[in-house]
């Protein structure tokens, strides 16, 4: 089968490759990928600034049907659409972190498009406890932003802990910051998002799927608009979901005494922050990395409640061996997200 593959270390040695087909193992479910969302962290691994492990199959937010199951696999049958979650694919099982939910800190842990073979191919096996069914009337085009969304949903849910009166803001206007807006906006919190001249069209988007009001801020001052939107206050949570060093002294600035900052974006360098604005404004600082398998039982809560719906983040979908087109695009910001689907 083709599929794309980081075949060598070193930055780039990507491309479509004849592999051999995975065979279905008795504890195993074999999938057949409809569509697979290309990732920030797929174009880290293709430079060689995230951790993968040649040759691998790029690829892990993906959905699709069930095609075989093996013999000693129940409740999962053929036919059932699923998505899965491709973080565990490697996990010691024994630490406290597996032990309590929160894999993503295993020492041992591989996960699917870096660690082993992903979805950027026609067809994975995975265990039955990765797959979890999608909710009926589900697009799978949608289904397969659930990773991304997790993510999204562990930062807004579970870490800060956010609540309808705040106010919120939304540094960074990417996808994940995106369906950090979704689910704010789901919620009933009035929410400000902030980009650069360069993330224009996104801007547009986050207003017209309900954020309160965008700010430019190569053309104004954040604090000020905070100000104005607050009635002096300072938001009652920010998060920081460019990764740039700006945009986290940003996000310090504009939080109001007591309030609280989730990083949820990687900033891939060391920067430097005016520190005494933890101090005096007494604020609260957390990170969210990745999600746990309760967040992941969430999402799935969240769709089938239809809660929240992600179609409209999806700008294109594209076959497998147009996949330089599919990662162009989300470089250069013409995309929020693009699903490759495999051909013939």
């Amino acid at each position: 089968m083709k599929a794309l593959v980081k075949y060598a270390r070193g930055d780039g040695n990507v491309n479509i490759r004849d592999v051999e087909e995975p065979l279905c193992g008795e504890n195993q479910v074999k999938v057949e990928v409809t569509f697979c969302g290309v990732c920030g962290t797929d174009i880290h691994v293709m430079h060689d600034t995230f951790r993968n492990y040649p040759p691998v199959i790029l690829g892990h937010e993906f959905a699709g049907r069930v095609i075989e199951v093996g013999r000693s696999v129940s409740g999962v049958a053929p036919g059932d659409t699923v998505t899965v979650l491709g973080a565990t694919a490697v996990t010691c099982g024994q630490c406290p972190y597996c032990r309590s939910g929160h894999f993503i800190f295993c020492s041992s842990r591989r996960g699917m498009g870096h660690g082993v073979n992903g979805a950027f191919a026609r067809y994975v096996v995975v265990r039955p406890d990765q797959v979890y069914h999608i909710p009926a009337g589900l697009p799978l085009e949608e289904a397969a932003l659930c990773e991304p969304f997790a993510a999204a949903v562990q930062a807004v849910t579970d870490v800060t802990q956010v609540r309808i009166g705040d106010t919120a803001l939304i540094s960074g206007p990417g996808p994940i910051g995106l369906l950090c807006l979704k689910l704010l906006v789901a919620e009933g919190v009035k929410t400000i998002v902030a980009g650069t001249a360069r993330d224009g069209a996104r801007l547009a988007f986050a207003q017209r799927i309900g954020a309160a009001s965008v700010v430019n801020v190569d053309e104004n001052r954040l604090f000020d608009e905070v100000q104005k939107e607050t009635s002096g206050r300072g938001v009652d949570v920010a998060l920081e979901c460019a990764g740039h060093p700006d945009s986290v002294r940003n996000c310090l600035e504009a939080l109001r005494p007591m309030g609280h900052y989730t990083q949820v974006a990687i900033c891939g360098r060391v920067i430097t922050f005016p520190i005494d604005h933890i101090f005096y404004k007494q604020l609260t600082l957390a990170g969210s990395v990745c999600y746990t398998a309760r967040t992941w039982d969430r999402v799935m809560e969240i769709f089938a409640q239809d809660k929240v719906r992600l179609s409209d983040l999806i700008s294109a979908k594209l076959p497998l061996s147009e996949w330089r087109t599919g990662f162009d695009l989300c470089v250069n910001k013409e995309a929020l997200k693009v699903l490759l689907y495999p051909e013939g």
